[in-house]
């Protein structure tokens, strides 16, 4: 069984990272987000708004090294430790539905071709669950 990109499709193959296009779709997917969270009540005082490029950067960073691409989050910031980088914040079924919320509106624009899109997602939903860390309001 070959995996192709769409009906009639090329052949899928290499890391997620090359078949979406590298650090360039990486960045406008975390650019996209960052622009739904900060007009959101809830997340975006969970964000440095004084660094936000920083920000930006190194979730960008963090999703090229897990799909394949350069391993500059690592070499720059060690273990990536979601949870304990997360434990600060008050992460609920409520915080993690609208990240999620933001990341999808975001995956959206990139129009990726439905089995990357669907890995993707499927790894960021699995992520912003694991992320919950109090039921409280």
């Amino acid at each position: 069984m070959t995996l192709r990109t769409g009906e009639g499709g090329t052949a899928v193959g290499g890391e997620l990272f090359d078949q979406i296009g590298g650090s360039e779709t990486f960045d406008r997917l975390v650019t996209a987000f960052y622009e739904g969270v900060q007009n959101d009540p809830v997340l975006w005082p969970m964000y440095p708004a004084h660094d936000l490029d920083g920000a930006i950067r190194r979730l960008s960073m963090f999703l090229q090294q897990y799909w394949g691409g350069p391993k500059t989050y690592s070499e720059e910031r060690g273990h990536p430790r979601l949870r304990m980088r997360h434990v600060a914040f008050k992460v609920n079924p409520d915080a993690r539905e609208r990240w999620l919320r933001h990341m999808r509106d975001a995956l959206d624009t990139l129009e990726l071709p439905p089995l990357q899109d669907a890995t993707l997602w499927g790894y960021l939903e699995r992520a912003a669950h694991s992320l919950v860390n109090t039921f409280e309001e």
